[in-house]
């Protein structure tokens, strides 16, 4: 039980700090550039890592990073960069509260982890409580920044799972380094093309990059990608329905907005989900897992990396 806890913890820096990303892109970062803001945000976030831990990819990996570092990074990055200029954030927000729902569905057939009806229906209470909390009204909404939001819930979603899937026998924070390092690659020669020289960005704006690459990326990363080893996907998921909860809540402590008691209760509603959504032996199904997959041992042997 305290091994959970612990795992829980950890993974929940991930949401908490992407709580700020919606305003701090919105705020601060240029809005005509989201393939450059998202190189920005993953390249520097991988370099750092992959200084902190000198691995290289070996086997399979090679290619399991670039692909990972395609859906997780270079796509979702530049759709949640679109969608936050575009949306509103409690629109953005309310729009990848379904991801705890499409993760849960994902892993059934990728990861063999059937969702619990206790796990759906504390996600359906999480959502309502997002909803509850911050459709307060309809200003900010536009339909390519809906599409665009609910393309990165999709991509994230599926791209965690396989995560989850390729990521036994691998060092996390290696292979976190990797994929947005892979991520950064594909996206600077596109932005080059597409959008023309970089940006120039003032002190507020390598401020806010530096949040974004650093905090919301390079940590948050880290951290979720380790939960997604420990946990199941099911419980990753609800665990990012704290992801609007940080946003209301920062909303209240920097631009002085006042709770309203539809948002008290709504922010009950998504804790109280993600409190009742996880299992009390999350770690003990760990073991029948892997020993039910013939494949494992050869996905060890080619997930290695190596120093």
């Amino acid at each position: 039980m305290e091994a959970n806890i612990r795992w829980v913890a950890i993974t929940a820096v991930a949401p908490v700090a992407w709580g700020a990303n919606y305003y701090v892109t919105h705020e601060f970062l240029p809005a005509d550039r989201p393939l450059y803001g998202a190189a920005l945000r993953a390249l520097p976030a991988g370099l750092v890592l992959l200084a902190l831990r000198r691995r290289r990819p070996h086997g399979a990996w090679w290619w399991r990073s670039a692909v990972l570092g395609l859906l997780n990074m270079s796509v979702f990055f530049v759709l949640v960069y679109a969608a936050s200029q575009l949306l509103a954030t409690s629109v953005a927000s309310t729009v990848m509260a379904v991801s705890p729902l499409t993760m849960m569905l994902m892993a059934w057939p990728l990861v063999s982890e059937r969702p619990r009806p206790a796990q759906l229906a504390c996600a359906v209470l999480g959502l309502g409580g997002v909803c509850l909390m911050l459709l307060t009204g309809v200003r900010g909404t536009s339909v390519p920044g809906v599409l665009a939001s609910a393309a990165a819930m999709l991509v994230s979603a599926f791209g965690h799972v396989l995560t989850k899937r390729w990521n036994e026998g691998a060092d996390v924070l290696a292979s976190t380094a990797w994929q947005l390092t892979a991520g950064g690659i594909f996206l600077l020669p596109v932005a080059a093309l597409v959008e023309g020289p970089p940006p120039v960005l003032g002190a507020p704006a390598l401020l806010a990059f530096g949040y974004v690459s650093l905090v919301a990326t390079a940590l948050a990363f880290a951290a979720w990608f380790t939960g997604l080893r420990h946990l199941s996907a099911g419980t990753v998921g609800l665990i990012g329905l704290l992801n609007p909860v940080t946003g209301v809540l920062l909303g209240t402590a920097v631009a002085g907005e006042v709770l309203t008691v539809q948002q008290v209760c709504g922010l009950v509603l998504v804790l109280a989900g993600v409190v009742l959504g996880r299992p009390r032996r999350e770690g003990a199904r760990t073991p029948p897992e892997e020993s039910r997959r013939p494949s494992r041992r050869g996905s060890q042997r080619g997930g290695r990396l190596l120093s």
